[in-house]
């Protein structure tokens, strides 16, 4: 693997035992890939609770958006060709190795798919993402629109997109969706791995925040009717369940 090929940066951000939980799973697999050298590290987007170890601390809450274009730029300046951003929220629910299988799942991928500009792994169960739920019988799924709670982007795909551009929604709810959409019109493809599977506790610290849900849906409102117009939800309906499945490599 070329130096700077990935980098896996951990949004933290409410528990820190949620973080280290999954720090715990990936850090086993990336010290098992002899030669690989890919870094794994955990922002502290200025959490209550500050992470122990932490690779960074920012000096205040940039919420995702903010914190996920932040470690793009950066680490597009430093060479990366690919960043796994996760949630702290979440876990893999399937047999580990994780990290080898996304990498070498990927790649077959695009021998099928072409560039994949943001692959993803499935999740045991959505409330807002039916494209994302995982088809255990099946490989993989090409999708409009991808949710970001751990999104592998390629930066060149980044780079075309324009970046996240996230206007007047700091919150980031919905962002994730236009920013997907905008590297599949820039002709890279999206992918879901039914294979390699997450569970997600959704809003695990948004909620506990008095205020943070409404503030941040009306946000994401008046954002995603300004991206894909005043019909936005029925768009996305439409634009979520337009997905194909591939039963093999």
């Amino acid at each position: 693997m070329p130096d700077n090929a990935l980098a896996i940066v951990i949004l933290h951000y409410g528990k820190p035992e949620l973080t280290a939980r999954l720090v715990r799973q990936l850090e086993a697999d990336v010290q098992a890939m002899p030669g690989a050298d890919i870094p794994l590290w955990v922002l502290d987007n200025a959490a209550p609770q500050p992470y122990p170890g932490a690779w960074l601390r920012l000096d205040e809450n940039l919420y995702w958006a903010g914190a996920f274009e932040w470690t793009m730029q950066r680490l597009s300046q430093e060479g990366f060709q690919r960043v796994w951003f996760l949630n702290n929220d979440l876990y893999f629910v399937s047999k580990p190795p994780v990290v080898a299988a996304a990498l070498g799942r990927l790649a077959r991928m695009e021998q099928t798919l072409g560039r994949v500009g943001i692959y993803a792994p499935s999740v045991t169960a959505s409330p807002y993402h039916p494209q994302m739920e995982q088809r255990p019988g099946a490989q993989f799924r090409r999708v409009n629109l991808l949710d970001g709670i751990a999104p592998l982007v390629h930066l060149e795909a980044w780079r075309a997109a324009g970046g996240l551009d996230f206007g007047e929604n700091r919150f980031g709810y919905g962002v994730d969706l236009d920013f997907s959409a905008r590297v599949a019109k820039a002709g890279w493809a999206l992918a879901v791995d039914h294979q390699l599977c997450v569970r997600h506790i959704y809003h695990s610290t948004a909620r506990t925040v008095d205020g943070f849900m409404d503030a941040a849906a009306h946000a994401e409102a008046a954002f995603l009717a300004e991206r894909f117009g005043l019909d936005w939800r029925n768009v996305l309906e439409t634009l979520k369940n337009d997905f194909t499945d591939y039963e093999t490599f």
